[in-house]
Order: structure tokens, then C-alpha cells, then sequence
């Protein structure tokens, strides 16, 4: 299903993110952190401290853009610690605005907040 969706393109940005999922299928939730290395409106690349098993399916959230429990699936675990997935719902324009504002990646360092967006 995911392999005939449109892709767009990934653009590089650099935000703090964590992974959340259920860990062996009990109530907590277990937390990661990783680093969002490149993103776009139907994927991005994540990447982690260390290698770790995750599960299929979890939970993006992006703290510093106020973007919350984006609904992930894994799609390729790299060798270098990095992992891409694609996310179950596109991101909106004004999402990845935001994110792009908080990122600390020179290509956004001109990026401008408009508040009476939000």
C-alpha cells in the first residue's frame, strides 16, 4: 500500500524528536529520542542514538514545533543508525512550516514565524 503513495521530496532539516511506543504489549510507553534529519509532508528520516529494536508501527512527536503523536510505520532500518518511515496521515503545509522554523539547519535559518497563523 505504502509503496504505490506519492512521495515527496525530503528536505533537510535537524529538529529534536522522540519515539514513543508500547513496549511487549503492557500499558507503558516506552520512549526514544532521535533527531529529525529530513523530512517531507509524507515521510521522513530519523535518526537514532543507538541501534534499537522498534516496533512496526509508533509514534513521532516533535516537541519544539508543538507537533504531537504523528502515527508512523517503519519502513527501512539503515546501517548507520538512521531509520526512514513514512508517516499515516501527510503532514500540512503549516506543519512543516513550523517545524522548519524550529529547525537549527542553516538552510532554515531565514524562516520567519507569522503568528497570526497559528
Amino acid at each position: 500500500m505504502y509503496d504505490r503513495e506519492t512521495r515527496f521530496k525530503l528536505e533537510e532539516t535537524m529538529n529534536a524528536g522522540r519515539i514513543e511506543f508500547t513496549e511487549k504489549h503492557v500499558m507503558h510507553m516506552a520512549q526514544r529520542r532521535c533527531d529529525v534529519i529530513a523530512i517531507s509532508m509524507s515521510g521522513a528520516v530519523l535518526s537514532l542514538l543507538s541501534q534499537s529494536n522498534l516496533p512496526n508501527e509508533f509514534v513521532l512527536d516533535i516537541p519544539d514545533a508543538r507537533i504531537m503523536k504523528i502515527g508512523c510505520v517503519l519502513m527501512r532500518m539503515n546501517a548507520n543508525n538512521t531509520i526512514d518511515v513514512r508517516f499515516l496521515r501527510l503532514l500540512t503545509e503549516k506543519e512543516l512550516n513550523r517545524i522548519f522554523i524550529f529547525s537549527t539547519h542553516p538552510a532554515h535559518k531565514d524562516k520567519k514565524l507569522d503568528v497570526r497563523s497559528w
